[in-house]
């Protein structure tokens, strides 16, 4: 359907809105914010819009960024563009109209401040359906454990970028598998390996979104 292919490509291509100067080959035009009015202005369902719109433009930027074809500013300009036509969507996801496919948690671990990494994975993992809880940087296993007990069968993601903080990371995943046995947790960050991974007894590793989004689309296939 053309309308759902305009949008995925605005969103492919960082296009937020028709006032947007970014990508200049498309100045003037609608961007996702009018596209999804638009298409639900014309009876589109709003599931189509987001199954059909915005989940393939986020995943050809997941793609892209994992093979190094853009980068973060890119990446970040896609993530708005969503953001934008999400606006249109919220009140659907809150009747219940459109299904998530799931909740996911994340953080940044305790004693670690980075967030770009942590927010592109949130940004691509809501881009990809799923609710996204963000609890920020520096987060306690305290109130990890708490938000995983508030929302049963979510999935839980740690980030952390400084080899220093990996060792709370491990504190982490060892507290809430003590708790919550069957919690499912994933962890990334520019220190980690797979083999840290397993260490700590983690469910899963990816050095990319993109990896945690597929890893996420196995688990409610």
């Amino acid at each position: 359907m053309e309308l759902l292919e305009q949008l995925s490509h605005c969103i492919e291509f960082g296009k937020i809105n028709l006032a947007s100067p970014y990508p200049p080959d498309m100045k003037g035009q609608d961007g996702a914010d009018e596209l999804a009015k638009t298409a639900l202005d014309q009876g589109v369902p709003a599931n189509d819009i987001l199954q059909k719109g915005l989940v393939p433009g986020m995943e050809r930027v997941g793609v892209k960024f994992r093979e190094n074809k853009v980068f973060v500013p890119q990446v970040l300009m896609s993530a708005k563009a969503m953001s934008s036509a999400m606006v249109h969507l919220k009140p659907f996801f809150q009747s219940g109209e459109v299904q998530r496919k799931g909740k996911f948690v994340i953080g940044t671990v305790a004693g670690d401040l980075h967030d770009i990494g942590k927010n592109l994975v949130s940004m691509m993992i809501e881009g990809s359906g799923w609710e996204v809880i963000d609890l920020g940087v520096d987060v306690s296993t305290a109130k990890l454990l708490e938000t995983a007990k508030a929302n049963p069968n979510c999935v839980v993601g740690l980030s952390a970028l400084l080899t220093t903080t990996m060792n709370n990371m491990a504190a982490t995943v060892k507290e809430i598998k003590a708790e919550l046995p069957d919690q499912v947790v994933i962890v990334g960050g520019a220190p980690l390996t797979d083999d840290f991974r397993k260490e700590i007894g983690a469910d899963f590793y990816s050095p990319d979104p993109q990896g945690a989004v597929e890893y996420l689309k196995t688990l409610v296939a």
